[in-house]
């Protein structure tokens, strides 16, 4: 139960963030992003001293580490896999637009509208 509202107060100091943003429409604009930066960094600390805040915590500092863990191709296997993506888009729009054509002929062959 304590969970939840901890949450709900989270969910409360964001929207107060936002709405200090629209409040303080005469400010400048740096005080108005800096109402909506408090607002929810105040409430990234409270929903931490939750236990789902925790888990999530705890969760994306694993994910953190696993996308450490992964081989990501060179910039020239990058540049090479880009050209063979353009070629392909290249070569099937000349294809589709090969296609259009012949049916745009046929249905005006079927129609009596050749020219």
């Amino acid at each position: 139960m304590a969970d939840k509202i901890k949450l709900a107060v989270a969910f409360l100091l964001v929207a107060a963030g936002i709405a200090g943003f629209y409040l303080l429409s005469g400010s400048p604009t740096v005080v108005r992003v800096l109402s909506v930066l408090a607002g929810v960094g105040v409430a990234a600390g409270v929903a931490y001293m939750t236990v789902p805040g925790k888990a999530f915590y705890a969760f994306s500092q694993e994910s953190v580490a696993e996308a450490r863990k992964v081989v990501w191709p060179t910039r020239k296997e990058t540049m090479q896999m880009t050209g063979v993506v353009i070629v392909f888009v290249l070569v099937m729009a000349l294809f589709l637009w090969l296609v259009d054509s012949s049916l745009f002929w046929l249905v005006k062959l079927a129609m009596g509208r050749s020219e």
